[in-house]
């Protein structure tokens, strides 16, 4: 197997099929200051133009080596598209939200996907981008497209304290709201994998035991995901960041190919969880260690990784801007050495 390429390899690990060794790529956002420099494109100018998007994306690839293609770099399009206001960023923060358009229960009532929303700016900057990447990256790396999942959509139209609030007092708004975002993702997605994407990584962490009891999680939320996934024409992943270990084996069962876990959730507990019902991706600390450690202490968060039995070794969550190009090499570097170390190269 040793002529696979790297989308064959990140294809067969979402599908739970044998590989040479494991994947190693970004599935979360990968937009750094060293790699904004590298490429000539930055933040905030490549959130909102699809060339300058597609640049820094495929600089994650080209010059640190990841095997996989991540964009875009921030979660707002989604909710700026449905009336959310928001802040454009800078070179080194993310796009953020200002404020919440349905602020009563009454404003969540018949929700329905707009009829331009895949026209609409922020979305077909996204969509633009896609087919640009298809066009002008290694026809052999994986293409990883990421937008909000359902509950972030829901809690990013009504605010932290309505979101938390209704779960309880109105419950039905939160359906509502839940499969209105479920509605966004099929369609979304399906646009970003008829564009290109290999793969759609949904990020929703709104929907995990650290806000919700796992019990709103199984009743309100896990139907959609089922809904999600049966509609998505293509592969798709979870990211949760948090410790997503109560719902883990829910999510495992409602459809998504891969799930991404962030540091806080234990890999030998995660995998004993989810077996080979989902490809298993993370958890390297984006934070304590691609940003703040050392290479060599890098290689060996990611070696102990790969031991503990991920699937596709990746950063548990996004890489903080300021993350060193010196450690994404690192990290990178780690997978092929961690398989010559044990004789498996």
């Amino acid at each position: 197997m040793t002529d696979i390429t790297p989308k064959e390899r990140f294809i067969r690990s979402l599908e739970g099929k044998e590989v040479d060794k494991v994947p190693v790529c970004s599935v979360t956002q990968t937009g750094t200051i060293d790699l904004m420099q590298a490429s000539g494109t930055q933040w905030p100018e490549a959130h909102f133009n699809s060339e300058k998007m597609a640049t820094l994306a495929i600089a994650g690839y080209e010059i640190a080596g990841l095997e996989g293609i991540r964009y875009p770099f921030d979660g707002t399009a989604i909710a700026q598209t449905l009336g959310c206001t928001m802040r454009e960023g800078t070179f080194d923060t993310q796009p953020s939200i200002n404020d919440f358009p349905f602020e009563i229960v009454d404003d969540v009532k018949d929700l329905t996907v707009p009829e331009n929303f895949l026209e609409s700016e922020r979305i077909k900057t996204i969509l633009d981008a896609t087919e640009i990447i298809n066009k002008r990256a290694d026809e052999d790396i994986p293409i990883i497209a990421g937008h909000l999942g359902p509950a972030a959509i829901a809690l990013s139209l009504v605010g932290m304290r309505n979101y938390l609030m209704w779960f309880i007092s109105n419950p039905d708004a939160i359906k509502e709201l839940i499969k209105f975002g479920t509605d966004i993702c099929i369609e979304y997605s399906n646009a970003l994998l008829e564009r290109g994407a290999d793969v759609v990584c949904i990020p929703d962490s709104e929907a995990g035991p650290e806000l919700i009891p796992p019990e709103f999680f199984e009743t309100m939320i896990f139907p959609e995901y089922k809904r999600l996934n049966r509609e998505i024409k293509g592969k798709t992943i979870a990211h949760m960041c948090g410790d997503s270990a109560d719902i883990l084996e829910k999510v495992a069962t409602s459809g998504f190919d891969g799930i991404s876990i962030e540091e806080k959730v234990d890999v030998q507990y995660a995998k004993s969880v989810i077996g080979n019902k989902a490809c298993l991706i993370g958890n390297v600390s984006p934070v304590h260690t691609l940003l703040g450690m050392k290479p060599e202490e890098v290689k060996e968060e990611a070696k102990q990784c790969i031991e503990d039995g991920v699937d596709i070794l990746a950063p548990g969550c996004g890489l903080a801007p300021h993350t060193s190009l010196d450690n994404l090499k690192a990290f990178v570097a780690a997978r092929d050495e961690y398989y010559l170390e044990k004789g498996l190269l």
